[in-house]
């Protein structure tokens, strides 16, 4: 191809509301163009990158069996209805209606689409497993659509789903895709980790992410280096830093503690190491009538949990504790009227009935420790479990560190940044059995379907290998994703006839070789020429000038290298194949 024949329209300067280096470089590099807020036009260069993402994904899924079809964008709000996803989506489902007043939504995920294909196409388990992918255009109406195509409304993902007859055949079907989608993320050349997930709104029983690796990254990881052990920090088990409770060795003693309201301060005054405390989080939970399912004003549980000094609370393994699945922070009304004191000197020791104790792990095995006393500007110093208070709920609730036991046994954990572009879900039967979607067994009874589920962010996938990819001149593509492999660039390329000569017969070797190459005819001068490929991030470059010819030479340059090396014209097409 030449660059006439294309659309080149680069920037030298970003946009101001651009804040991430990859929504800066496709702008810059006349990938994507805003239209609205979270919703870009693709242009002709961008456009070549996301279907060769898509090629890759397309080969990958069909050699590990899956079926493409295609699901539409809109789609009918019964349907989702069916499953209590229409309301439980919240804003970010976008919803019209038709001119019948009837309800419909711009399509996030394809679930209640896809099981209602299930439930009208297949009767029998003789036609089981099976899996259907589509490649798609999504919408999500984000709060506050930010970073370019990493946090979009509208968007391109590949969405699939498995259809089994009982538990072990659906885990046989993701383990397929899981194995599909490792091919597929070495394929496009990028650095990742597969990580345990949580399952979010989708629900399920169980879910793996897989993350590009980037310091820009959305996501932490906590890892271990020395084995295989990688889960997003929301589902990172923490174990307990200490393997037994020691026995008290002081006595409870209340202490002033005037103005201190954080541990840090607290640990301080009494010349105690912050890992010696312990803060207590009060969260709510409001309770519901059982028949009306109506809000009971005034009705809320208390929960006091407890988390040592230096940890922090993880949202997500707090919900999972029973009863506090739809916890709140309470209102510090709430807390002064449980605790009889304010935020900053609150404890476990001697509360009202009614307000429920859950400490983590590792809270729950020490001794002697500090907590509020439940008395502004007061706190307790050798507090003992058993002894000044009762034996707490013991629960997981806290994030990992750096330098925490790993799950596995196998090591220490590290926490690095990622970006999520993949995500694949154990959805069990939480679709088909709200759906009445049925099959036929082996006896001649009807079964609920046993689904799996399985994304990747298309168009995000761009943001996130620029993220990983790039230097102060731009992007730097994976060969395998790259608009072009190499581009050449004749310096006078209208004005000399021996550079014209030189640069036509190289590009036809190429062309005829099956190289993707892109000639630029378009009589730039070289600085800004060379700029523009580096911009876009060819790999490789080949450069025919006057200057290099009269020694019988061209210039050839990968873009991730800073110094080109001096190659003779018909050595091009074997320094590409190397």
């Amino acid at each position: 191809m030449k660059a006439t024949q294309t659309f080149i329209s680069t920037l030298k300067e970003a946009p101001a509301d651009s804040e991430i280096i990859s929504h800066q470089l496709m702008t810059r590099a006349g990938m994507i163009r805003k239209l609205g807020a979270g919703i870009y036009n693709y242009m002709p260069i961008g456009l070549r990158i996301i279907r060769k993402v898509e090629n890759i994904i397309r080969e990958e899924m069909n050699k590990a069996g899956a079926i493409e079809l295609l699901m539409p964008v809109v789609q009918p709000g019964e349907l989702w209805e069916e499953t209590g996803r229409l309301s439980k989506m919240g804003p970010e489902l976008l919803r019209i209606k038709d001119r019948h007043q009837r309800e419909f939504v711009l399509q996030p995920t394809s679930e209640e689409v896809i099981t209602d294909i299930a439930r009208g196409e297949i009767r029998s388990y003789k036609q089981l497993p099976i899996n259907f992918y589509q490649i798609q255009t999504k919408f999500r109406d984000e709060r506050r659509p930010r970073f370019g195509v990493m946090r979009g409304r509208e968007f391109t993902m590949k969405d699939g789903y498995s259809f089994d007859k009982d538990v072990e055949g659906m885990k046989a079907s993701y383990a397929k895709m899981f194995d599909a989608y490792h091919r597929i993320f070495t394929r496009l050349g990028l650095n990742y980790r597969a990580v345990a997930a949580d399952n979010g709104a989708i629900g399920g029983s169980g879910s793996q992410e897989f993350h590009v690796i980037a310091d820009t990254g959305e996501d932490a990881i906590a890892y271990c280096p020395s084995s295989d052990y990688a889960a997003n920090l929301e589902a990172a088990e923490a174990l307990s830093v200490l393997a037994v409770r020691s026995a008290p060795t002081q006595v409870m003693q209340k202490v002033a503690t005037p103005e201190m309201t954080k541990c840090e301060e607290v640990a301080t005054l009494l010349n105690q190491p912050l890992t010696d405390t312990v803060k207590t989080l009060v969260l709510a939970v409001d309770q519901f009538d059982e028949k009306t399912q109506q809000l009971l004003p005034g009705k809320i549980q208390i929960f006091a949990v407890l988390i040592r000094g230096d940890h922090e609370l993880n949202e997500v393994k707090a919900s999972k504790v029973p009863g506090m699945a739809d916890f709140r922070m309470a209102t510090e009304a709430e807390i002064l009227e449980a605790f009889n004191a304010t935020p900053g000197s609150l404890g476990p020791v001697g509360l009202k009935a009614g307000v429920t104790v859950v400490a983590d792990r590792t809270v729950a095995m020490m001794s002697n420790f500090i907590c509020g006393a439940n008395e502004t500007g007061y706190h307790f110093s050798g507090v003992n479990f058993g002894r000044d208070l009762p034996e707490p709920i013991v629960a997981d609730v806290r994030n990992v560190i750096v330098g925490d036991v790993s799950p596995d046994g196998n090591g220490t954990l590290e926490i690095c940044r990622g970006i999520e572009v993949g995500h694949v879900f154990m959805l069990g039967t939480r679709y088909s059995e709200s759906m009445k979607a049925n099959f036929l067994d082996e006896q001649g009874k009807a079964k609920p379907f046993v689904m799996g589920c399985y994304g990747i962010g298309v168009t995000r996938l761009l943001g996130a290998a620029i993220e990983q990819c790039h230097d102060d001149r731009g992007i730097i593509w994976p060969e395998s994703i790259a608009p072009f492999q190499v581009v050449i660039c004749p310096v006078s390329y209208d004005r000399s006839e021996i550079v014209k000569t030189t640069t036509d017969q190289i590009y036809a070797d190429l062309m005829a070789a099956g190289i993707e190459v892109i000639l630029d005819d378009r009589g730039e001068r070289p600085g800004a020429m060379f700029a523009d490929w580096e911009l876009i991030g060819v790999p490789y470059r080949v450069v025919v000038g006057e200057k290099s010819l009269k020694e019988g030479l061209v210039e050839f340059q990968a873009r991730s290298e800073t110094q080109a090396k001096k190659i003779l014209p018909e050595d091009v097409l074997k320094e590409l194949s190397a």
